[in-house]
């Protein structure tokens, strides 16, 4: 079958690379000159299986009240009058329940996990790099209403199957002996072993040349219009290299896939939330981080690389907007410097932003919709590394009619309906 994907961002990728490996004569076709020219290009670098958790959680509301008036807050919102933007919110606010956020977390973690093992097999299989270690994520805290919140998280990851354990102090320096100059800032932390870290770039230019000796071919520098569509069935793909024709199409384009379906009737519950991340070279070894430090505070992520640490965070909902708000570069910059004084070199750093798609109930949206050839495979938020092969092979599965190895209720548009 002839199958042409929208999009060369993680979830493109591994949306091509998985349809190729099925069978497929696939074609990938990206606006950019390159892969993973936007949202994947500088993301935390964290594969964060046992951190999959909604952002719709039952505190949100009266937390996003109280973020309001810090300075550095890890959510920022920009009121906007577009009806998008009030669907997606009166839809996020309706999740921010325990009822529904222990539903999330559960399809979340079982997304999130069934990607753990697809990326180990596609590691072992293939020769792919990408400054990967498998050291575990350490989230600490700074108070200890955090870690009593923790607790019912803690529950959900056992019930998944996911491995974690909850340190003292001491034990996160053990872990992270970089944090011993701030220990007193910390109260306590969890970790969890089977998280990953990586550069997303990195892997997926490998990925990309991988998938090209597939078969996969890709045509880059091109803008998809609109699709074309006869009754029940998409027809083609206009673009500005004229009309592309296939079997079918899987959508993959983050934040932009929403423009692109609604004219079909497919009301794509997708909103960008923005990010921001700092590059900065390592200054001293013994006082930068191991792997990913996640500060629950500020909602950001210190993720060690081979010789640069990577800072990522804030959500900011301000539509599709890629200005650098130098509010944000100072939050971010704070964390770092307030976690890992001696660790980088901030006066080096490279500032950095992206949009990520996210969905009301922080699971992505992989699979069939209404129309029979048309396919989507976006949504993930903060999630888009984490759970990309996973997404990639359950969108492979669902193309290929092939029954999938996990349980995919709940991933695809129809819960929506």
């Amino acid at each position: 079958m002839k199958v042409i994907v929208l999009g060369s961002g993680v979830i493109g990728l591994t949306s091509a690379w998985y349809l190729a490996k099925a069978g497929h004569q696939v074609t990938v076709v990206d606006r950019q000159s390159t892969s993973a020219e936007e949202t994947s290009f500088a993301n935390a670098g964290q594969i964060s299986y046992g951190y999959s958790s909604p952002w719709a959680a039952p505190d949100i509301p009266f937390k996003a009240i109280k973020w309001l008036m810090q300075k550095h807050a890890p959510l920022v919102v920009q009121p906007s009058l577009s009806p998008e933007f009030y669907a997606w919110t009166t839809k996020f606010i309706k999740n921010c329940n325990l009822q529904r956020y222990q539903l999330n977390k559960n399809r979340m973690l079982r997304i999130a996990n069934y990607s753990r093992k697809c990326l180990i097999d596609l590691r072992e299989s293939t020769s792919i790099e990408y400054e990967g270690q498998q050291r575990g994520t350490l989230q600490v805290f700074r108070n200890q209403a955090q870690v009593e919140a923790v607790e019912k998280d803690m529950a959900l990851l056992k019930e998944s199957g996911t491995r974690f354990t909850l340190l003292n102090t001491k034990e996160c320096i053990e872990k992270e002996p970089g944090l011993s100059l701030v220990k007193d800032k910390i109260v306590a932390g969890l970790h969890l072993p089977d998280d990953e870290t990586g550069d997303c770039f990195m892997f997926c230019q490998q990925l990309t040349e991988m998938a090209k000796k597939a078969g996969v071919k890709f045509n880059f520098n091109v803008e998809v219009n609109h699709l074309l569509r006869d009754n029940d069935t998409i027809t083609g793909v206009n673009t500005s290299i004229g009309t592309l024709k296939a079997d079918a199409y899987v959508v993959a384009l983050g934040s932009y896939s929403v423009k692109l379906v609604k004219p079909h009737g497919i009301n794509l519950p997708v909103y960008p939330v923005k990010g921001y991340s700092l590059t900065l070279p390592i200054t001293n070894k013994d006082y930068s981080p191991v792997s990913t430090v996640m500060d629950e505070t500020y909602k950001v992520a210190i993720t060690r690389f081979k010789d640069r640490i990577r800072v990522a965070g804030t959500a900011e909902l301000a539509g599709l907007n890629l200005a650098l708000s130098q509010k944000r570069k100072s939050t971010i910059s704070m964390v770092v410097e307030d976690l890992f004084p001696q660790g980088g070199d901030l006066s080096k750093a490279e500032f950095w932003t992206g949009l990520r798609p996210m969905t009301p109930d922080g699971t992505p949206v992989i699979g069939k919709t209404k129309i029979a050839n048309l396919f989507l495979n976006t949504g993930h938020g903060t999630l888009g590394w984490t759970m990309a092969c996973g997404s990639g092979k359950l969108l492979a599965d669902a193309v290929s009619k092939t029954t999938p190895d996990i349980d995919t209720e709940g991933f695809d548009i129809f819960r929506y309906l």
